[in-house]
Formats: C-alpha cells, structure tokens, sequence
C-alpha cells in the first residue's frame, strides 16, 4: 500500500471556492478510487490543501490518474487559483490502529526530516514508545517518504480540541515517554528539521 499526498497552496480567499468544485468532481472521481482524507489548514502554512489518496503500487495509481484525466472528470477546474503544488508519494510503517470516519476535528501533521540513512533507527526507537504514546490520542498515520522530498517521515494525530492537544501533549511529555529517545551509541539519529500544521477535513472527506 501508498500513500499519495498532494499538498497544494492556493490563493487568499479562494478556498471555499477550491474546497466546492473539489467536493463536486470527486463525486464522479470516487467511484475509480476512495480518498483516504482531505484537510485544509488551520494553522501554520495557511490556504494549503491536502489530499491523499491510497492506491495498491505505483502502477495501480497511474492507471486510475489516467482514466480519470480521459473520462474528463479529473482534475477539478481549480487551475486558476493555484499557487504551488506538490506530490509525495509515502509507505507506511508501524502498528498503527486504522481509523475511519470521526476522529478528529482536528488532525496534526508533524512533519520530521532526518540524517540520511537514519530511518531504521528511527523505526526501531518510536515502535518501542509508540503502544505508550496510542492510549492517549489515535494516530492517524505513520509514513516515510519514497517519492518527493527524501529523508521525512510523517506523523498525524486526531484530536477533539486545541484544549484536548494541549492536555494530551503535556501527558505525554510529563510520562517521560514522549517524545521517543534518539538512542544512543550506533543507535543513536539525528533530526534535521521538524514541522507541524493543524489540519480541518473538508465537507466530502472521509475522514473527518
């Protein structure tokens, strides 16, 4: 299974404009394949959407893309109000729960670079402290990146308010669990760079 993660910036004011003709041209769109979820931003970078979509492989992606540019019903006419547009296409990793339908309203998508050829460490480090961190909030999905920008990986949680984050982050932090340990001696990795944004699903979105 992938991950296809399409974040898009796009003009002040046209987002509920870009959010309406989504909404209605990914009522034909669903029937070749299901979004997984569709955010857009709350807080940090503003006017950005996010969409992913799951496919099998890479191969099953490009031939759904490609019948729904054919048939005409994708993309959805939001041309004009772009700014940038990007594509990552990510895998999954770790026992994570699958979630569906309410979980949030409020989805944080935390955003880590890491030393080249660091991953496994990582991998091993945060599945030790993850079963402590998933009994206080759900997570939503665990991914590094294959495809796009190297050497990431993503983590996004659910939350019912700003207030329940806040409580939550604190717990976390005051069991001295959280966050997972960089390790030490050879295990030891080191992060570059860390990003977050809050995220709110679109009307249409399957996960809300």
């Amino acid at each position: 299974m992938i991950y296809e993660v399409r974040t898009y910036t796009v003009k002040p004011r046209t987002l509920p404009e870009v959010l309406k003709r989504f909404g209605e041209a990914y009522e034909k769109r669903k029937a070749l394949s299901q979004l997984f979820a569709f955010w857009y931003s709350e807080i940090g970078p503003l006017n950005q959407i996010v969409h992913v979509w799951p496919y099998k492989d890479l191969e099953e992606r490009g031939r759904i893309r490609a019948e729904a540019v054919k048939s005409g019903i994708w993309p959805p006419k939001t041309a004009e109000f772009m700014v940038t547009m990007r594509s990552e296409i990510m895998i999954p990793w770790g026992d994570v729960p699958p979630v569906a339908g309410k979980v949030g309203p409020y989805f944080e998508m935390r955003t880590y670079t890491y030393n080249a050829g660091d991953l496994p460490k990582i991998q091993a480090n945060w599945t030790k402290a993850l079963s402590n961190r998933l009994k206080l909030s759900p997570l939503v999905q665990l991914w590094y990146s294959e495809l796009g920008g190297l050497n990431t990986f993503v983590h996004i949680w659910a939350y019912a308010s700003l207030d329940q984050r806040m409580a939550i982050r604190k717990q976390a932090v005051d069991s001295g669990q959280w966050p997972p340990p960089q390790g030490e001696g050879e295990s030891r990795y080191g992060l570059v760079a860390q990003e977050n944004k809050i995220l709110l699903a679109a009307p249409f979105s399957p996960l809300q």
